[in-house]
């Protein structure tokens, strides 16, 4: 059993107004895409005058070949939310300049996976503390040890 859903003039305005500030978001995201790419660039062009033996840098030797891939592979991901953003922004806006209600749901459905993108991030990035609290914890277990 479908019902139609109708909005009133304030949650309207809400979503009018809601839909302009997620618009300013995904610019600034884009421009954040972009700056994230130029410093890769710049990033793999200074890195590739240093020479293959990059003993001298120490720990931070291994860093020359993966820094600018770390730069790319940021902005990508960088880019999904921020494009979910941006179609919800222009679908919502266009769903409420023409009264039309699949515009609304298309809208919506980009929101949801811009959440739904969000949300798996942080659960990526939470577990990947856990194993590295965990991971400290049995390193100084076993530093401790072997004194």
């Amino acid at each position: 059993m479908e019902q139609n859903l109708e909005l009133n003039q304030l949650a309207k305005e809400a979503l009018r107004e809601g839909s302009k500030w997620t618009f300013f978001l995904s610019i600034v995201g884009f421009i954040g895409v972009g700056l994230m790419l130029i410093a890769a660039v710049i990033i793999t062009v200074s890195l590739s005058d240093l020479p293959d033996d990059v003993s001298g840098l120490g720990p931070f030797g291994f860093m020359k070949n993966f820094l600018s891939l770390f730069y790319f592979l940021m902005a990508g991901l960088y880019f999904i939310p921020v494009y979910y953003l941006f179609k919800y922004s222009t679908n919502m806006k266009t769903a409420l300049q023409f009264g039309d209600s699949n515009l609304v749901a298309e809208a919506f459905v980009n929101l949801k996976s811009h959440h739904k993108f969000l949300g798996i991030s942080v659960i990526v990035i939470l577990s990947l503390y856990l194993l590295i609290l965990i991971g400290g914890i049995f390193a100084i277990a076993a530093t401790a040890a072997f004194r």
